[in-house]
């Protein structure tokens, strides 16, 4: 039996997007700028997937704006807002633990003059309203705060934070890094109270290379990309059909059982943690609040040793983040967890397709890898 437990790295594309992207890619797979009949029902397809994507978001389908994926929707927001509020301040705030798409567009800003505050997390890893209220300034033009951390599931209270920020630095714009939190922990872009969400479509059963930026009704921010004018002329380029067509399959089919399977995935995390506990010599590291993340850690061993005793007995799960192959964990270290603990952690993260039988295989491989390895 194959256990696959690097859902946050990339999930496995349903049916229902597989089928969508097939049939863009035979059948409406006109350039949905061409103004005849091919172009006017890859154009339509293009429509029908927005909306799919604004109903998952609990969005009007006219604020959804479509990405390359996560990365892009990021960096999107980052650069968009400081080129747009850069004359009112120059002050940025994100935390130490938001990933790399954010952290390395950030450290760019830094390099042309902006002046970057990362906000160091509690140690579980949770970002609280009170680092956010230290930090924020009069001239904070724009704060980051990722949804849930994606190595260790802690959920961040984004509506409060966003609701500080707007209330005590009202020049800025509030963006919420959500690929993992999308269809995992329950909202609604028009009430969160965030001006800028990013989401992706590989993480929730779609395929790689689609995603969105929600950008709030009412705010207007430069063009991210010149060129032909799609996507209301502010992230131009001929849009990639057959993934985004995924992208919006994939939202339509996770809706109709969501609660029921978001219940599941949650009683499987509370399941693997109960007998990650049991296990003499595992660590578990943060908060793991969101139903898909558990990050755990074995003093002693190597991450990479454990992953691949662990994928000889045909379970799959990964050293933290996918993007930060052979770097310590940026996010371990700032919930100052013990650089042995560090060395030996992994995350599994689970699916609405994740099973009992697969949990428990993770359970017993996990108790032979230490037997092995030790």
């Amino acid at each position: 039996m194959t256990a696959y437990f690097d859902n946050s790295a990339t999930t496995k594309p349903c049916e229902e997007a597989v089928a969508a992207m097939t049939s863009a890619l035979t059948e409406d797979w006109g350039n949905p700028s061409s103004l005849h009949d091919l172009g006017i029902a890859a154009h339509r397809r293009l429509q029908a997937a927005r909306l799919s994507v604004a109903r998952a978001l609990g969005s009007e389908p006219d604020r959804v704006f479509f990405t390359s994926g996560g990365t892009e929707a990021d960096n999107w927001a980052v650069f968009s807002a400081a080129q747009k509020l850069g004359k009112r301040g120059r002050h940025i705030i994100t935390t130490q633990i938001e990933h790399h798409a954010l952290l390395h567009a950030m450290r760019e800003l830094e390099s042309r003059g902006f002046d970057v505050t990362y906000l160091a997390p509690e140690a579980d890893g949770t970002v609280t309203a009170d680092a956010l209220r230290a930090a924020l300034r009069p001239d904070t033009i724009f704060v980051s705060v990722m949804m849930v951390n994606n190595e260790v599931g802690s959920v961040m209270p984004i509506s409060t934070l966003a609701k500080l920020t707007h209330r005590l630095a009202p020049n800025a714009l509030f963006h919420t890094d959500a690929v993992q939190g999308f269809l995992k922990v329950p909202f609604r872009a028009s009430t969160l109270e965030a001006d800028l969400i990013s989401v992706s479509s590989h993480k929730i059963h779609g395929p790689k290379g689609a995603g969105a930026l929600w950008i709030r009704k009412g705010l207007s921010l430069p063009p991210y990309l010149h060129g032909g004018g799609q996507e209301s002329g502010l992230r131009s380029g001929t849009e990639a059909v057959p993934n985004l067509l995924g992208f919006g399959a994939a939202c339509e089919a996770a809706l109709p059982s969501l609660r029921g399977d978001l219940a599941q995935e949650a009683a499987l995390r509370d399941r693997l943690q109960a007998g990650l506990r049991a296990i003499d010599g595992v660590v578990l590291n943060g908060a793991q609040t969101a139903p898909h993340i558990v990050s755990f850690g074995i003093p002693g061993l190597r991450s990479q040793g454990i992953i691949n005793c662990l994928q000889d007995q045909g379970v799959y799960v990964s050293a933290g983040s996918a993007c930060a192959k052979g770097h310590r964990s940026h996010v371990l270290e700032a919930m100052g967890v013990a650089p042995a603990v560090i060395d030996g952690s992994v995350r599994a993260s689970l699916s609405r397709f994740t099973t009992q039988e697969e949990v428990d295989a993770l359970l017993k491989a996990v108790r032979d890898a230490i037997q092995r390895l030790k």
